[in-house]
C-alpha cells in the first residue's frame, strides 16, 4: 500500500515528537510492506519566520492532497500576544476550517505499566479507558463577533457562542458511532441550564439519539462532568461535548492516562468506519520551555500515528501493532520526564522513539 502523508512539525516540541512518530511509521512500512511518503510543510510561527505567514497556500494545498495529515505543535511566546491575537494558531485554524475537519477524538486510556505515575489512586484510573470527543470548528473559537475595545467606562471584550442544529447532529452522530464501536454508552456534556446553545445542544444529542436505539445515551452538566472524570472515569465511555468543553476536559482528562505527553487525537472530516480524512497530533503544546533538550514525550505523537494509521488509512493490525510496541517499551520500564517513576530508567525522546520503532520489529518477528 502506498500512502502520501503529510508532516507539518510546527514549533516547540513538535518538530521533536513529530520526527519520533514519522520513523515509528516508517519502521511500520518496513515490516508491513507499505510505502509511505512523507510531505513535510512549514506551520505555525517557524513559518512566520520563513515566509511570512502561518500556513502558505503551497504547504495547504500540499496537505490537502495526502490522505493525511501529522502535525506537532504551534505557538509559543514569539509569535503570540496573550491580549487575544494568536497568529502562529491561524494555520492549524485554517486547516481545521477548511478541510472541515469537525469532530476531534481524544483518547484517554490508563496504560497497565503507567498506574503508579498519575496523581491519583490506582484503583481510580486502572482501566480507564475514555474518548473525549470535542466538536472542532465551531462554539466561541469560531464565531463572530470576538473583538476587543475602549469606551469611556473601561475596556471590554466580547466573544461569541454558535452552533447550528447541523453543526451539533453531525459531531454527536460521530460520537454515536465511536460508542457503537465500544462499549455503547455515549455521555452529551452540555451547560443547558444556563447556555441557548447548550440547550440546543441537548434537544439535537437527544433526537440524533433516537436513530441509535442500541447506544445509551445520558446527558451531563459540564461542571458535574468535571467531578465525575476524576470520581469515576472508570464508568465512562465516550463524551461528546462543544469546543470549549472539549479543549478544557480533555486536558483534565490526559492525567488520568499519567500526562499529556501520553494523549493522542484525531480531527476527522467524517466518521470512523471507512477511510476518513484526518489531522493527527497530540494534544500538548509546543512547550517551549523544554524544546531542544531531547526531554519531551513523544509517545503522545506516536499514538496519533496509530490513531492515522485505523482512521485514514485502515490498516488495523499496522495500528494495533504501534500500540502494543508503546505498551512493550513501557512495560518495559523505560520512561520519559513526565513519566518518570522511582527505580525507572529515565531516557530521552529520540531513544524513547527509537526503542517503540525497535519493539515494532520485534513484536512482528
Amino acid at each position: 500500500m502506498q500512502s502520501d502523508i503529510a508532516v507539518l512539525p510546527g514549533d516547540g516540541i513538535g518538530p521533536e515528537v513529530t520526527h519520533e512518530a514519522t520513523k515509528v511509521l516508517g519502521k511500520v512500512a518496513d515490516i508491513f510492506g507499505h510505502k509511505f511518503d512523507f510531505h513535510e510543510g512549514l506551520i505555525g510561527g517557524i513559518s512566520i519566520d520563513t515566509t511570512g505567514v502561518a500556513l502558505t497556500e503551497e504547504t495547504f494545498e500540499m496537505a490537502r492532497g495526502c490522505a493525511a495529515i501529522l502535525f506537532g505543535a504551534t505557538g509559543g511566546p514569539k509569535w503570540d500576544d496573550i491580549g487575544g491575537t494568536m497568529p502562529s494558531n491561524r494555520g492549524l485554524f485554517r486547516i481545521r476550517k477548511e478541510l472541515q475537519l469537525f469532530a476531534n477524538p481524544r483518547h484517554i486510556k490508563m496504560l497497565p505499566a503507567l498506574v503508579n505515575c498519575t496523581p491519583f489512586k490506582s484503583e481510580t484510573v486502572e482501566g480507564v479507558d475514555l474518548i473525549i470527543l470535542r466538536e472542532l470548528i465551531g462554539g466561541l473559537y469560531f464565531a463572530e463577533p470576538r473583538k476587543q475595545w475602549s469606551t469611556a467606562e473601561g475596556r471590554q471584550a466580547v466573544d461569541t457562542m454558535f452552533y447550528t442544529e447541523a453543526e451539533i447532529a453531525r459531531v454527536v452522530r460521530v460520537g454515536f458511532e465511536l460508542a457503537r464501536g465500544r462499549r455503547k454508552r455515549l455521555m452529551s456534556v452540555d451547560k443547558s441550564n444556563v447556555l441557548q446553545t447548550s440547550s440546543l445542544w441537548r434537544k439535537v444529542a437527544t433526537e440524533v439519539g433516537k436513530e441509535y436505539p442500541d447506544v445509551e445515551l445520558s446527558h451531563m452538566y459540564v461542571d458535574a462532568c468535571t467531578m465525575e472524570l476524576i470520581r469515576n472515569p472508570r464508568e465512562l465511555d465516550v463524551l461528546v461535548m462543544d469546543n470549549t468543553f472539549g479543549d478544557i476536559l480533555s486536558d483534565e482528562g490526559s492525567m488520568l492516562c499519567g500526562s499529556l505527553g501520553m494523549a493522542p487525537s484525531a480531527s476527522l472530516s467524517g466518521s470512523p468506519g471507512g477511510k476518513v480524512f484526518g489531522l493527527y497530533e497530540p494534544i500538548h503544546g509546543t512547550a517551549p520551555t523544554i524544546a531542544g533538550q531531547d526531554i519531551a514525550n513523544p509517545l503522545a505523537s506516536i499514538l496519533s500515528a496509530a490513531l492515522l494509521l485505523r482512521y485514514s488509512l485502515e490498516l488495523f493490525d499496522e495500528a494495533l501493532a504501534v500500540e502494543a510496541a508503546v505498551n512493550a517499551v513501557l512495560e518495559e520500564g523505560y520512561r520519559t520526564a513526565d513519566i518518570a517513576e522511582k527505580g525507572r530508567q529515565l531516557i530521552g525522546t529520540k531513544e524513547m522513539g527509537q526503542r517503540v520503532a525497535d519493539a515494532l520489529t520485534s513484536s512482528r518477528n
